[in-house]
Protein backbone atom coordinates (compact mmCIF):
# COMPACT_ATOMS: atom_id res chain seq x y z
CA UNK A 1 0.00 0.00 0.00
CA UNK A 2 1.11 3.24 -0.47
CA UNK A 3 2.85 5.00 2.06
CA UNK A 4 1.67 8.50 3.49
CA UNK A 5 4.20 10.87 4.57
CA UNK A 6 3.95 14.54 6.38
CA UNK A 7 6.33 16.90 5.09
CA UNK A 8 8.19 19.55 7.14
CA UNK A 9 6.05 22.58 8.01
CA UNK A 10 6.73 25.18 5.60
CA UNK A 11 5.34 28.08 8.02
CA UNK A 12 6.89 30.21 10.86
CA UNK A 13 4.81 28.95 13.86
CA UNK A 14 5.33 29.26 17.52
CA UNK A 15 7.07 26.60 19.25
CA UNK A 16 3.88 25.91 21.20
CA UNK A 17 2.00 25.23 17.83
CA UNK A 18 4.55 22.88 16.26
CA UNK A 19 4.48 20.53 19.48
CA UNK A 20 0.33 20.86 19.55
CA UNK A 21 0.43 19.37 15.60
CA UNK A 22 2.42 17.06 15.92
CA UNK A 23 1.06 15.28 19.03
CA UNK A 24 -1.89 15.50 17.03
CA UNK A 25 0.25 14.09 14.13
CA UNK A 26 1.08 10.91 16.10
CA UNK A 27 -2.13 9.50 16.31
CA UNK A 28 -2.73 9.85 12.37
CA UNK A 29 -2.26 6.72 9.84
CA UNK A 30 0.49 8.13 8.38
CA UNK A 31 3.70 6.07 8.35
CA UNK A 32 6.43 9.32 7.44
CA UNK A 33 7.63 12.30 9.18
CA UNK A 34 9.87 15.08 7.94
CA UNK A 35 10.27 17.44 11.05
CA UNK A 36 12.89 20.76 10.78
CA UNK A 37 13.03 24.13 9.27
CA UNK A 38 13.40 24.05 5.74
CA UNK A 39 12.66 28.01 4.92
CA UNK A 40 14.39 30.59 6.44
CA UNK A 41 17.47 30.46 9.08
CA UNK A 42 16.41 33.31 11.20
CA UNK A 43 13.41 31.26 12.46
CA UNK A 44 15.17 29.70 15.22
CA UNK A 45 12.17 29.04 18.12
CA UNK A 46 12.53 25.63 17.42
CA UNK A 47 16.43 24.24 17.90
CA UNK A 48 18.18 21.13 17.21
CA UNK A 49 17.29 19.48 20.58
CA UNK A 50 13.67 20.59 20.24
CA UNK A 51 13.25 18.94 16.69
CA UNK A 52 15.09 15.71 18.24
CA UNK A 53 12.70 15.76 20.87
CA UNK A 54 9.99 15.59 19.01
CA UNK A 55 11.39 12.75 16.64
CA UNK A 56 11.82 10.66 19.63
CA UNK A 57 8.52 11.11 20.93
CA UNK A 58 6.99 9.86 17.49
CA UNK A 59 9.61 7.31 17.06
CA UNK A 60 7.88 6.05 19.77
CA UNK A 61 4.73 6.03 18.48
CA UNK A 62 6.03 3.93 15.26
CA UNK A 63 6.66 6.87 12.87
CA UNK A 64 9.67 6.90 10.35
CA UNK A 65 11.53 10.29 11.16
CA UNK A 66 13.58 12.22 9.12
CA UNK A 67 15.19 15.57 9.52
CA UNK A 68 15.22 17.92 6.64
CA UNK A 69 17.42 20.82 5.63
CA UNK A 70 17.22 23.96 5.08
CA UNK A 71 16.90 24.87 1.26
CA UNK A 72 18.40 28.20 1.01
CA UNK A 73 21.92 28.05 2.53
CA UNK A 74 22.85 31.70 3.04
CA UNK A 75 25.42 32.37 5.48
CA UNK A 76 27.84 30.75 8.14
CA UNK A 77 25.13 30.94 10.91
CA UNK A 78 23.42 28.61 8.53
CA UNK A 79 26.20 26.44 7.57
CA UNK A 80 27.03 25.66 10.52
CA UNK A 81 23.49 24.74 11.32
CA UNK A 82 23.15 22.33 8.65
CA UNK A 83 26.61 20.35 9.78
CA UNK A 84 25.20 20.02 13.13
CA UNK A 85 22.05 18.66 11.55
CA UNK A 86 23.87 16.07 9.35
CA UNK A 87 25.92 15.52 12.35
CA UNK A 88 22.47 14.64 14.61
CA UNK A 89 23.88 10.69 14.73
CA UNK A 90 20.09 9.36 15.20
CA UNK A 91 18.52 10.39 12.23
CA UNK A 92 18.56 10.31 8.74
CA UNK A 93 18.53 13.73 6.94
CA UNK A 94 16.79 14.73 4.12
CA UNK A 95 19.29 17.31 1.72
CA UNK A 96 17.54 19.93 0.20
CA UNK A 97 20.54 21.79 -1.05
CA UNK A 98 23.95 20.63 -2.67
CA UNK A 99 25.88 21.27 0.63
CA UNK A 100 23.79 18.84 2.55
CA UNK A 101 24.54 16.35 0.14
CA UNK A 102 28.53 16.92 0.48
CA UNK A 103 28.50 16.90 4.10
CA UNK A 104 26.42 13.92 4.11
CA UNK A 105 28.64 12.28 1.28
CA UNK A 106 31.75 13.07 3.06
CA UNK A 107 30.48 11.66 6.42
CA UNK A 108 29.81 8.79 4.66
CA UNK A 109 25.67 9.39 5.43
CA UNK A 110 23.21 7.89 3.51
CA UNK A 111 20.37 10.22 2.67
CA UNK A 112 17.15 11.40 1.06
CA UNK A 113 17.03 13.57 -1.57
CA UNK A 114 14.13 16.36 -1.67
CA UNK A 115 12.26 17.81 -3.87
CA UNK A 116 14.87 21.15 -4.57
CA UNK A 117 17.25 18.47 -5.43
CA UNK A 118 15.51 19.02 -9.01
CA UNK A 119 16.36 15.26 -10.27
CA UNK A 120 15.28 15.60 -13.55
CA UNK A 121 16.93 12.49 -15.09
CA UNK A 122 18.30 8.95 -14.79
CA UNK A 123 22.28 10.48 -14.67
CA UNK A 124 21.74 12.95 -11.85
CA UNK A 125 19.77 10.09 -9.86
CA UNK A 126 22.64 7.79 -10.91
CA UNK A 127 25.31 10.51 -9.21
CA UNK A 128 23.72 10.86 -6.46
CA UNK A 129 23.21 7.41 -5.51
CA UNK A 130 26.02 6.93 -5.62
CA UNK A 131 27.03 9.63 -3.37
CA UNK A 132 24.48 7.45 -0.52
CA UNK A 133 20.62 9.14 -1.45
CA UNK A 134 18.12 6.06 -1.15
CA UNK A 135 15.40 7.47 -1.25
CA UNK A 136 14.27 10.77 -3.28
CA UNK A 137 11.43 12.96 -4.23
CA UNK A 138 10.34 13.78 -7.24
CA UNK A 139 10.49 17.71 -8.97
CA UNK A 140 7.26 19.25 -8.39
CA UNK A 141 6.55 20.27 -12.19
CA UNK A 142 6.96 16.78 -13.22
CA UNK A 143 4.15 15.27 -14.92
CA UNK A 144 2.44 11.70 -14.79
CA UNK A 145 3.72 11.01 -17.68
CA UNK A 146 7.17 12.54 -17.57
CA UNK A 147 7.91 10.47 -14.03
CA UNK A 148 6.43 7.27 -15.58
CA UNK A 149 9.07 7.37 -18.40
CA UNK A 150 11.87 8.16 -15.39
CA UNK A 151 10.21 5.03 -13.32
CA UNK A 152 11.00 3.00 -15.48
CA UNK A 153 14.34 4.03 -17.20
CA UNK A 154 15.06 3.69 -13.34
CA UNK A 155 14.00 0.38 -13.08
CA UNK A 156 15.60 -0.38 -16.25
CA UNK A 157 19.02 0.92 -15.03
CA UNK A 158 18.87 -1.12 -11.34
CA UNK A 159 18.07 2.22 -9.68
CA UNK A 160 14.74 1.84 -8.44
CA UNK A 161 15.25 3.71 -5.24
CA UNK A 162 11.94 4.42 -3.07
CA UNK A 163 10.15 7.54 -4.73
CA UNK A 164 8.31 10.06 -3.36
CA UNK A 165 5.48 12.69 -4.74
CA UNK A 166 4.24 16.03 -3.83
CA UNK A 167 0.42 15.05 -3.48
CA UNK A 168 -1.03 17.57 -1.16
CA UNK A 169 0.11 21.06 0.08
CA UNK A 170 0.95 24.44 -1.54
CA UNK A 171 3.77 23.97 -3.79
CA UNK A 172 7.40 25.60 -3.14
CA UNK A 173 7.91 27.31 -6.19
CA UNK A 174 11.25 29.43 -5.53
CA UNK A 175 13.42 30.68 -2.64
CA UNK A 176 14.62 34.10 -2.91
CA UNK A 177 17.67 36.03 -0.60
CA UNK A 178 15.41 38.75 -0.34
CA UNK A 179 12.39 38.51 2.12
CA UNK A 180 8.89 39.87 0.58
CA UNK A 181 7.35 39.70 3.43
CA UNK A 182 9.46 41.80 5.46
CA UNK A 183 9.32 44.00 2.65
CA UNK A 184 5.70 44.59 2.45
CA UNK A 185 5.89 45.28 6.32
CA UNK A 186 8.39 47.88 5.96
CA UNK A 187 11.63 45.84 7.43
CA UNK A 188 15.00 45.12 5.96
CA UNK A 189 16.02 41.56 6.16
CA UNK A 190 17.97 41.63 8.50
CA UNK A 191 15.66 42.90 11.21
CA UNK A 192 12.66 41.17 9.66
CA UNK A 193 11.27 41.18 13.37
CA UNK A 194 10.23 37.50 11.97
CA UNK A 195 7.02 39.22 10.84
CA UNK A 196 6.37 35.97 8.52
CA UNK A 197 5.10 34.61 12.08
CA UNK A 198 1.87 36.70 11.33
CA UNK A 199 0.96 35.02 8.68
CA UNK A 200 0.43 31.26 9.66
CA UNK A 201 -0.50 29.75 6.93
CA UNK A 202 1.60 32.55 4.35
CA UNK A 203 0.68 36.14 2.82
CA UNK A 204 -1.64 35.44 -0.57
CA UNK A 205 -0.38 37.62 -3.67
CA UNK A 206 -2.69 38.69 -6.34
CA UNK A 207 -2.72 40.25 -9.62
CA UNK A 208 -4.00 43.91 -10.56
CA UNK A 209 -7.42 42.29 -12.14
CA UNK A 210 -7.71 40.42 -8.12
CA UNK A 211 -6.37 36.61 -9.48
CA UNK A 212 -4.67 35.26 -6.29
CA UNK A 213 -1.40 34.40 -8.11
CA UNK A 214 1.40 33.17 -5.49
CA UNK A 215 1.38 32.44 -1.41
CA UNK A 216 4.54 34.60 -0.01
CA UNK A 217 6.42 32.78 2.96
CA UNK A 218 9.19 34.23 4.25
CA UNK A 219 12.18 33.71 1.29
CA UNK A 220 10.20 31.18 -0.16
CA UNK A 221 7.22 31.64 -2.97
CA UNK A 222 4.24 29.22 -3.10
CA UNK A 223 1.76 28.14 -4.99
CA UNK A 224 -1.36 30.34 -4.80
CA UNK A 225 -3.56 27.20 -4.01
CA UNK A 226 -2.26 23.88 -2.50
CA UNK A 227 -1.83 20.57 -5.12
CA UNK A 228 -4.48 18.04 -4.59
CA UNK A 229 -3.52 14.87 -5.73
CA UNK A 230 -5.73 12.60 -3.36
CA UNK A 231 -7.71 11.11 -6.51
CA UNK A 232 -4.69 9.50 -8.59
CA UNK A 233 -3.16 7.90 -5.27
CA UNK A 234 -4.25 4.81 -7.15
CA UNK A 235 -2.47 6.20 -10.34
CA UNK A 236 0.53 6.45 -8.00
CA UNK A 237 0.69 2.97 -6.89
CA UNK A 238 0.50 1.52 -9.96
CA UNK A 239 3.64 3.56 -11.32
CA UNK A 240 5.44 2.31 -8.22
CA UNK A 241 5.48 5.76 -5.93
CA UNK A 242 6.21 4.78 -2.65
CA UNK A 243 5.27 7.53 -0.74
CA UNK A 244 2.21 10.59 -1.18
CA UNK A 245 3.98 13.70 0.73
CA UNK A 246 1.11 15.94 2.62
CA UNK A 247 2.03 19.31 3.58
CA UNK A 248 0.50 21.19 5.76
CA UNK A 249 -1.77 23.97 3.83
CA UNK A 250 -5.90 25.95 4.57
CA UNK A 251 -7.45 22.94 5.74
CA UNK A 252 -7.37 20.64 9.04
CA UNK A 253 -4.33 18.50 8.32
CA UNK A 254 -6.17 15.89 10.16
CA UNK A 255 -9.04 15.87 7.67
CA UNK A 256 -6.33 15.92 4.39
CA UNK A 257 -4.55 12.24 6.03
CA UNK A 258 -7.83 10.82 7.04
CA UNK A 259 -9.28 11.59 3.30
CA UNK A 260 -5.72 10.29 1.76
CA UNK A 261 -6.28 7.34 3.81
CA UNK A 262 -9.41 6.54 2.79
CA UNK A 263 -8.71 6.89 -0.89
CA UNK A 264 -5.46 4.83 -0.53
CA UNK A 265 -7.62 2.09 0.83
CA UNK A 266 -9.63 2.17 -1.92
CA UNK A 267 -12.60 3.80 -0.49
CA UNK A 268 -14.24 6.37 -1.42
CA UNK A 269 -13.03 10.33 -0.68
CA UNK A 270 -16.09 11.52 1.38
CA UNK A 271 -16.91 14.99 0.54
CA UNK A 272 -19.60 17.30 2.15
CA UNK A 273 -22.84 16.36 -0.08
CA UNK A 274 -23.74 20.28 0.05
CA UNK A 275 -20.20 21.23 -1.35
CA UNK A 276 -21.05 22.40 -4.41
CA UNK A 277 -17.71 23.48 -5.87
CA UNK A 278 -14.35 22.26 -4.38
CA UNK A 279 -12.06 24.66 -2.38
CA UNK A 280 -9.63 26.12 -4.69
CA UNK A 281 -6.37 23.70 -5.21
CA UNK A 282 -4.27 22.52 -8.30
CA UNK A 283 -2.90 19.82 -9.87
CA UNK A 284 -2.06 21.38 -13.33
CA UNK A 285 1.48 20.06 -13.54
CA UNK A 286 0.89 16.59 -12.33
CA UNK A 287 -1.02 16.65 -15.74
CA UNK A 288 1.44 18.33 -17.96
CA UNK A 289 -0.36 21.56 -17.91
CA UNK A 290 0.56 25.11 -15.89
CA UNK A 291 0.93 24.32 -12.54
CA UNK A 292 -1.95 26.53 -11.16
CA UNK A 293 -4.66 24.72 -13.53
CA UNK A 294 -7.56 22.42 -11.64
CA UNK A 295 -8.51 19.26 -13.76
Amino acid sequence: MLELALGPVPFYWHQRDYETFYEHAADWPVERIYLGETVCGRRRDMKLDHWLGLARELRAQGKTVVLASQTLIEAGADLRALRRLCDNGELPVEANDMSAVQLLNEARLPFIGGAPLNLYNVEAIRLLAGSGMQRWHAPLELSRQALTALLTALREQGLALPCEVHAYGHLALAWSARCFTARRRGHAKDRCQFVCRDDPQGLPLFSQDGRRLFTLNGVQTLSAWPQDLRRELPVMAEMGISSARLVVANEPMADVVAAFDQVRRGQPDHRDPLALVDEARCDGYWHGAPGMDRH
